[in-house]
């Protein structure tokens, strides 16, 4: 892509870091952990990978990086969550712990490990809604979509799982359930570096 390198974090706390890592080289930017307020001051944008949501959870409050995150978010910075990730940015959950929080930012409900346990995890084709052509998907422990503001764009749904909603939009903040970084595809972290472009 043409323009200035894009400085894009990935939150280095737990889970599919290293992969998603690659994914951004592939995509020609600059991808970084982040596990300091610091580092995340310096990102344009950033990816909250799959992994435990409870455990990202706790980490981010004992990292002292949950309301810099949030106030980030908050505040217009593009994000990409998968997995885990989708949980965190959802506005409310389903099955979570008593203690779980999220960062929010995205007006849905999110059914945690909807997808059943590890042993359930599977593969689908579903239609990746922005061109509108097939993308392999992999769910492992994923949620789903339960409900949704009608502002929120649905980018895809599992045919194979009643339509549910598998990847959102909405304005800056793009989530998955499943994990694009485990397949080698990139059109999902290309559409958070085109939103975050855009955005700077």
């Amino acid at each position: 892509m043409s323009g200035p390198r894009l400085r894009v974090g990935v939150l280095a706390l737990q889970g599919d870091v290293r992969e998603h890592l690659a994914v951004l080289d592939a995509c020609g930017v600059e991808g970084f952990g982040v596990r300091r307020e610091r580092e995340l001051a310096s990102v344009e944008a950033l990816v909250i990978p799959g992994g435990e949501s409870t455990t990202i959870d706790k980490l981010l409050r004992a990292f002292g990086l949950f309301e810099p995150l949030r106030e980030r978010l908050r505040a217009g910075m593009p994000a990409l969550g998968t997995c885990a990730g989708m949980i965190l940015l959802a506005d409310s959950i389903v099955d979570g712990t008593s203690d779980q929080q999220t960062l929010g930012g995205i007006p849905m409900t999110v059914r945690r490990n909807a997808f059943g346990r590890q042993v359930d995890s599977s593969e689908a084709e579903i239609v990746w809604r922005p061109d509108g052509t097939l993308m392999h998907a992999t769910f492992i422990r994923a949620p789903w979509v339960e409900a949704l503001d009608p502002a929120v764009e649905v980018l895809a749904q599992d045919d194979h799982h009643e339509g549910r909603v598998v990847a959102v939009r909405y304005g800056a903040l793009v989530a998955t359930a499943f994990h694009p970084e485990l397949t080698g595809e990139t059109r999902v972290h290309r559409l958070l570096i085109e939103i975050a472009r855009a955005a700077t």
